[in-house]
């Protein structure tokens, strides 16, 4: 399979502070490039296990003895790394969104540049497919899906539009999709918008925000004190939830005070946001609106 750079390799495993003898988790295994930058630094002992739900990135593991790679989503660490017999660890590494490799598979319809079946399932064992969301889902929730993960303020007129449509026959590609949003998707703006309206069923398909709520929580648990999560995500959506629980621990209120009226918070942030640069923006693509953020559990 071939699978691009990761991007911003070296910061987000420098965040994690890598501790020889320590235990790492990469939850986004995808080609096997941050996980094999954490060996290189791992001693003997050190142990690091990587999560990928798609079943193409098996084909990737990695022939080590202190690696082991768990075919499922994320949002299960707690419960497989248990499994292994592991209660703690040291790091947890995530490159969240999709992969390059998904992007440019066309028949998996990840990307605006492909005529593919309504597909954007990340791992192939899911149920919810684009084709239902686009052809069973309610005005409600249509709408849900495009203002809520899309950020598009003419989410109703999408809605209604594919539902007019529909009613003559089923939506099939995503080709088929783009003729019927024709309308809306002016040339100047037209892969920006497409991009929006492709982000918000994706997410959808694989529940993205919900699957990163529950693994931020879970990293929280079981981190040790001293632990480091190291987080790149691509879109302000994710950012903004994984921003608010590293400065907070939650994602909604203002956390507790203490006797003295100081917040009491599980994570402190390490140094600033991190972007890539410009020279890693021209041979990785991907990565130019990625955005690391790195914590530190107290």
């Amino acid at each position: 399979m071939e699978y691009h750079n990761p991007v911003l390799l070296h910061p987000t495993v420098d965040g994690l502070n890598i501790k020889p003898d320590g235990v790492y988790v990469d939850v986004t295994f995808g080609g096997g490039g941050h996980s094999k930058e954490i060996l290189r630094r791992l001693g003997p002992n050190g142990k690091l296990f990587a999560f990928d739900q798609d079943e193409d990135a098996l084909a990737n593991a990695l022939p080590d003895e202190r690696f082991t790679l768990i075919n499922e989503n994320f949002r299960f660490i707690k419960r497989f790394l248990r499994f292994y017999g592991v209660k703690s660890v040291d790091g947890i590494l995530a490159d969240l969104g999709v992969s390059s490799h998904q992007f440019d598979v066309a028949e998996r319809g990840f990307s605006t540049r492909f005529d593919a079946e309504l597909d954007m399932r990340m791992s192939q064992k899911n149920d919810l497919n684009a084709y239902r969301v686009v052809n069973e889902y309610d005005d409600a929730n249509l709408r849900r899906v495009f203002l809520d993960y899309g950020e598009l303020k003419n989410a109703p007129a999408l809605s209604r539009t594919i539902i007019e449509a529909r009613e003559h026959q089923p939506i099939k590609t995503t080709d088929e999709l783009k003729d019927i949003l024709a309308k809306y998707l002016p040339e100047r703006i037209r892969n920006k918008i497409l991009a929006q309206i492709y982000q918000a069923i994706r997410i959808e398909v694989n529940q993205e925000m919900d699957v990163l709520k529950e693994f931020l929580e879970q990293s929280l648990e079981i981190l040790n004190p001293g632990g480091r999560l190291s987080v790149i995500s691509y879109h302000s959506l994710e950012d903004r939830l994984v921003k608010r629980f590293v400065k907070n621990g939650m994602f909604e209120g203002e956390p507790e005070r203490d006797f003295f009226g100081n917040f009491s918070v599980p994570f402190k942030t390490v140094g600033k946001l991190i972007v890539p640069d410009n020279d890693e923006i021209k041979i990785n693509n991907r990565a130019r609106s990625a955005k690391l953020r790195i914590a530190e559990k107290i």
